[in-house]
């Protein structure tokens, strides 16, 4: 079976006061991106995005530390009918009713960014990155990366000290990272910071995803309890990313940042090890400059969208682009040919 992305579109703008969710007037953010997205139990699709700006944001990217900043927030949505755009129910709000920062920070850390979650048995849980000082653009370095947990249907979050893997040398391959369910695991694809290195993959029990040391990572022919022993699971360049299971097609689909090819890629793989196709490219930086992320939707990837079809003819997959201009994320959608 050979299973390729054909015509992407871009369907609404998710965020910003010009969105269909006037997320500046509701929840005060004009500005964010990412949009981490993950299926949250209680017929509803978690989001969790980046550094987030309000009142005040003077436009195209932004700086922390100014006009109502937050490291990170989080809203819901329980909408099955994308056809019109990612409709935003609510969020977790702080007491003006703004969204609320989520995932705490800290000293000796520029901001705390989600880089992909999953919800196991009832618990939330989003690994994320404490970013030590940004580069030049697709790099930067980190304190650690980590894996933050909600008990309290995300209201509020915790960072043990247990679950992180630090960056003492700058090369630890898990500082950006996507979750995804394997059976009796959960996996781990990770990348080190930045967004010109290659991916790797990890596994652990969901007893022990709050225990980095019960982490087994992918060797190249079996798993090993050593970050170091870690393979690249492909060659190329991988930044944001975001991996899961199309129960349709029976294939893993792989969405991430390439840099070098200026876009987002889509690459699809038998099993979460690979062989990972060469990816082909479904965003172009071409027409919308200074792209990143490609946050699956989980209800594209289990056939229960209202527009989902069968392999036969193709599925479409809906995800979350930010771009950097505008600041902002847009829901977009790739229809895959099933040949």
């Amino acid at each position: 079976m050979d299973v390729r992305p054909g015509k992407t579109e871009r369907i609404a703008k998710v965020t910003g006061a010009d969105s269909a969710n006037h997320t500046a007037e509701r929840f005060a953010f004009a500005a964010t991106d990412l949009g981490v997205l993950w299926d949250a139990g209680g017929g509803r699709v978690f989001a969790l995005f980046g550094d987030t700006f309000g009142e005040g944001w003077g436009g195209h990217g932004a700086g922390p530390g100014s006009a109502d900043w937050r490291s990170n927030v989080l809203a819901w949505s329980a909408a099955r009918d994308l056809s019109g755009g990612l409709p935003l129910d609510g969020v977790v709000a702080r007491a003006d009713g703004g969204a609320a920062q989520v995932i705490p920070s800290g000293r000796r850390e520029v901001t705390v960014v989600p880089n992909g979650a999953i919800t196991v048995d009832g618990v939330h849980y989003a690994h994320y990155m404490s970013v030590r000082e940004w580069g030049e653009p697709g790099h930067w370095r980190t304190n650690h990366a980590g894996v933050a947990v909600s008990r309290d249907d995300g209201r509020t979050w915790h960072r043990p000290r247990t679950a992180r893997w630090r960056n003492r040398d700058g090369h630890s391959r898990f500082q950006l990272g996507a979750f995804a369910r394997d059976g009796e695991h959960v996996l781990l694809f990770g990348t080190t910071n930045g967004r010109h290195d290659v991916p790797y993959l990890a596994r652990t029990r969901p007893s022990d995803l709050l225990r980095v040391r019960a982490y087994e990572y992918w060797d190249g022919s079996g798993w090993r309890g050593d970050e170091d022993a870690a393979a690249p699971l492909f060659d190329g360049s991988v930044g944001e990313m975001s991996v899961g299971y199309h129960r349709g097609c029976d294939r893993w689909l792989m969405l991430h940042l390439d840099e070098p090819r200026r876009g987002i890629v889509a690459r699809t793989a038998p099993a979460p090890t690979g062989p990972w196709t060469g990816g082909d490219l479904v965003v172009s930086g071409d027409e919308h400059p200074a792209v990143y992320g490609g946050f699956l939707h989980p209800w594209s990837l289990d056939g229960t969208l209202a527009d989902a079809s069968g392999p036969s003819g193709g599925f479409d997959v809906h995800y979350l682009v930010s771009q950097w201009g505008p600041y902002n994320v847009f829901l977009t959608r790739t229809r895959f040919e099933v040949r």
